[in-house]
């Protein structure tokens, strides 16, 4: 089966602290289909994640529409163990701001059949995401100085 790639990743410098969320979308071939990257003020590391899941998969939803992703499948790579495992229902989230993200990204998921997988990866396999992230921030930063 065709299956779509999503890498995510989000961060912030000081937590809480200035945070970007960044994800690449690749074909089952892996072949680069879009890659973006959104700062999005001051949060958490987590909740940086969270966004960066949600925008993710509304822009493949935008992309191939939901009944292709239905057919294709959806699996989501991040370095973040925590997202995953709270995403994939396994560990309860707590954080009452995730919350709110939490039913976005479910609701999304709920569209596309069910068919989206969340799996867990080592950071040196997210730098992709992880470079959407940094120039996000960085180009904040330097709109910051003029």
């Amino acid at each position: 089966m065709e299956r779509l790639t999503i890498y995510t990743d989000g961060g912030s410098r000081g937590n809480p602290g200035p945070a970007a969320f960044g994800f690449v979308i690749k074909d089952a071939g892996g072949k680069l289909v879009r890659q973006y990257g959104e700062a999005i003020g001051v949060a958490t590391n987590n909740e940086a994640e969270y966004r960066a899941v949600a925008a993710a998969l509304k822009k493949a939803k935008q992309m191939f529409g939901s009944e292709k992703l239905k057919q294709m499948g959806v699996e989501m790579r991040m370095d973040s163990q925590l997202a995953v495992e709270q995403l994939s229902g396994r560990y309860k989230i707590e954080n009452e701001k995730l919350q709110p993200l939490f039913i976005q990204i479910w609701n999304l998921r709920v569209e596309l059949g069910g068919n989206v997988v969340f799996t867990h990866i080592p950071r040196e396999k997210n730098t992709e995401a992880d470079r959407m992230v940094n120039e996000a921030l960085d180009q904040k930063e330097q709109d910051q100085l003029f």
